[in-house]
């Protein structure tokens, strides 16, 4: 949980940061890109989950 925690405050800072400096975010500008990459994520893990299954 402490990974996530500091994950988002330094996300925090690089936003607050790119809007004082005025640059654009380094980010998806919607929300359906930020879902894309957490399916992206979910589904490493199950093949990971798949395959320790497959292997037991």
């Amino acid at each position: 949980m402490k990974e996530v925690i500091l994950a988002l405050l330094a996300g925090l800072l690089v936003g607050i940061l790119f809007k004082f400096l005025k640059l654009p975010l380094p980010a998806p500008p919607v929300f359906s890109a930020v879902v894309g990459v957490f399916g992206v994520y979910f589904g490493g893990i199950i093949v990971e989950w798949i395959g320790k299954l497959i292997h037991h």
